[in-house]
């Protein structure tokens, strides 16, 4: 499948994006101020879009070069009114790109197409079985830089730490502050 997702870059392009020579970008992935990672068995390294958007306005540096501006971000929930008003409050944020799936089968055929940097999955969603989406999230090397984050609405501390326990990046206990919502997803794609 030559289907390369276009949110990883190589230090060349960075290098391009950022005005720089790629020895610049080189340093600035080997001292960890630029997130990435390497291609095994290889000296490659490779930089996740969203990674060079946050590194870019932390150094006030310009980001009009990068048609990679919105977040991807792909909503699970099987209650579709739920999803489209978690979706919509969402979509007020201009840097956010929103899509929602209501079963299990349209989350794995949107994850394919869309490539969320972040997946935001309810756990108490029926006839969605959010454990096995977060596994086959994590098996698939195409997704290895989503974000998987878990709501459900009133989890105590020890089972949102439960949730943490399976694999999710983070957990939402309150899905009616979009605020909070918004910082767990800017957290989430700040370590990516």
């Amino acid at each position: 499948m030559n289907n390369k997702r276009k949110d990883i870059l190589t230090t060349g392009q960075v290098a391009q994006i950022c005005k720089v020579a790629p020895r610049t970008v080189t340093k600035w992935f080997d001292t960890g101020q630029l997130k990435g990672y390497r291609i095994p068995g290889g000296r490659d390294r490779r930089i996740p879009a969203a990674e060079l958007i946050r590194f870019m306005k932390t150094h006030n540096m310009p980001t009009d070069e990068i048609e990679y501006d919105k977040v991807r971000i792909l909503v699970i929930d099987s209650d579709w009114q739920m999803a489209n008003t978690l979706a919509e409050s969402l979509r007020k944020n201009p840097s956010f790109g929103v899509e929602t799936a209501n079963s299990g089968f349209d989350a794995g055929l949107i994850a394919q197409k869309f490539a969320p940097h972040v997946i935001l999955i309810n756990l108490t969603a029926s006839d969605i079985d959010a454990d096995h989406i977060c596994k086959n999230v994590r098996k698939n090397p195409e997704l290895g830089t989503t974000k998987v984050v878990a709501f459900a609405e009133g989890l105590k501390q020890n089972e949102a730490q439960a949730v943490l326990n399976k694999g999710y990046d983070f957990c939402i206990t309150n899905t009616s502050d979009i605020a909070e919502i918004t910082k767990t997803i800017n957290q989430a794609i700040a370590i990516i």
